[in-house]
C-alpha cells in the first residue's frame, strides 16, 4: 500500500520517535495546569460566595519558606508511560522487554521529580499578633501582596484554612 521511499514510510519513524517527548510535553502541561494556588489574594471556587470569619491584627515578622509541590500519581504515570514507550525503542525481544521496564521505573521516577518541582511554590510565614492578643502563624503562597513588619492586615477563616491579606 504504501511506496517504500514514499511520505509515510518516512513520516511515521519520525513521528513514532518524537511520540515520548509529545507525551512529556503534554504530561507536563496537564500537571501546571491541575497545580492550584495558596496565595492569600486566590480563592478556589468553592470558596467565592461563602461567608469568612475576618479578624484584624499587625504583621509581626515574616519568611520566606517554600511550599512543596504536589506529589499525586499524575506525575509518576505520565513518566511511566514515556519512559515505556522510550524504552520499546530499543533493541528485541528480551533485550525489548527489559528496557521497556527499566524505561517506566525510570520514567516513572523522573515523573514524579518533574511534577513536585512543577508544582512548588513560594510562600511566606506570617506572623500576626490579632487585636484580641492572640499570635498566629500563617503559611501562604507568596502572591504579590508586599507585606511588611508592622502593616495592618486582615486574617480571614473558612473551614481551618486561614489567610493573610492587606
Amino acid at each position: 500500500m504504501f511506496k517504500q521511499n514514499g511520505f509515510f514510510m518516512v513520516l511515521v519513524p519520525r513521528i513514532t520517535n518524537a511520540l515520548p517527548a509529545l507525551i512529556l510535553l503534554a504530561s507536563s502541561a496537564l500537571m501546571a495546569g491541575c497545580a492550584s494556588s495558596n496565595a492569600g489574594n486566590v480563592y478556589s471556587r468553592d470558596a467565592a460566595q461563602s461567608a469568612h470569619v475576618v479578624k484584624t491584627g499587625v504583621v509581626e515578622q515574616i519568611r520566606a519558606v517554600r511550599i512543596e509541590g504536589t506529589k499525586s500519581y499524575v506525575g509518576t504515570a505520565a513518566g511511566a508511560a514515556v519512559g515505556g514507550l522510550a524504552g520499546r525503542g530499543v533493541g528485541g525481544g528480551t533485550g525489548r522487554d527489559i528496557a521497556t521496564v527499566a524505561g517506566a521505573v525510570a520514567g516513572g521516577l523522573a515523573g514524579a521529580a518533574s511534577e513536585e518541582m512543577l508544582t512548588r511554590r513560594a510562600g511566606l510565614e506570617i506572623i500576626v499578633r490579632l487585636d484580641n492578643g492572640q499570635t498566629m502563624a500563617i503559611v501562604q503562597e507568596d502572591g504579590g501582596e508586599n507585606f511588611f513588619v508592622g502593616q495592618q492586615v486582615r486574617v480571614l477563616e473558612r473551614g481551618g484554612t486561614f489567610r493573610v491579606t492587606p
